[in-house]
C-alpha cells in the first residue's frame, strides 16, 4: 500500500495542478472516484493485468467504462485534459493506483478548500439533527469545514469517537472505561 501511495503521489499532484489551473477540482475529482471505482473491479484489474492489452487498449476501455458507454464517442464527457490523464496512467502503468491517486487527490482539495475530513464512529446511528449539532460543534472547535463520515459500532457501548486528522476526541463509554482501568491500575 505505502508503495502504490508513492507512486500516485506525482499523478495526484498533476491531477490537481491541472484541476486548479482549469478550476475544476470537483469535476476532477467526480472523475478520479469514477475511474478508482472501475480500477478496483475484478474484471478491469485483469484487463490492466493482462499483457496482451496495450496501453492504447487500455485507456480506451477505462474513458468507455467512465463514461458509462462503450461507444467510441462516449468519452465526450471527459474534459480533453482528463482523458490525456488516462492515457498518460495506461501509458506508465499506473491505472491499478488510481484508487491511491483519487484519495491524495482528495486531501489536496479538501486542503485548498479548508475541508477535513472527521470519521464518527457511534455506538448507535445518529439521526440527522444530531449529526449536524455535532458537524457543526466540530467546525466550530478545528475552524473549519469538516466532511463527516459516520460508522455505527456496539462495542463502543455508548458515546462516539471522532477522529479528525491525527486528533481523536473519545467520548465513548468503551473508552471511558479503557481510561478508568488504566488510572486504577496506576
Amino acid at each position: 500500500m505505502a508503495e502504490n501511495v508513492t507512486l500516485a503521489r506525482p499523478y495526484a499532484e498533476a491531477a490537481y495542478q491541472l484541476a486548479r489551473s482549469g478550476n475544476a477540482l470537483a469535476a476532477w475529482s467526480d472523475v478520479l472516484s469514477r475511474l478508482s471505482a472501475v480500477a478496483v473491479r475484478p474484471e478491469m484489474e485483469e484487463c490492466i493485468g493482462n499483457p496482451r492489452l496495450s496501453p492504447v487498449q487500455l485507456a480506451q476501455l477505462c474513458l468507455d467504462v467512465v463514461a458509462g458507454d462503450t461507444k467510441a464517442d462516449a468519452k465526450s464527457g471527459l474534459s480533453a485534459d482528463q482523458q490525456n490523464f488516462i492515457r498518460v496512467l495506461a501509458e506508465n502503468d499506473r491505472l491499478i493506483v488510481l484508487p491511491e491517486i483519487a484519495e491524495l487527490f482528495n486531501e489536496l482539495k479538501h486542503g485548498h478548500e479548508g475541508v477535513k475530513d472527521a470519521e464518527i464512529t457511534s455506538a448507535f446511528a445518529l439521526d440527522d439533527a444530531t449529526l449536524k449539532t455535532l458537524v457543526a460543534d466540530l467546525e466550530r472547535k478545528f475552524d473549519c469545514k469538516i466532511q463527516a463520515t459516520v460508522k455505527v459500532d456496539a462495542e463502543l457501548i455508548g458515546g462516539v469517537r471522532i477522529a479528525v486528522g491525527d486528533e481523536v476526541i473519545d467520548a465513548s463509554v468503551r473508552g471511558k472505561l479503557a481510561a478508568m482501568a488504566t488510572a486504577l491500575k496506576n
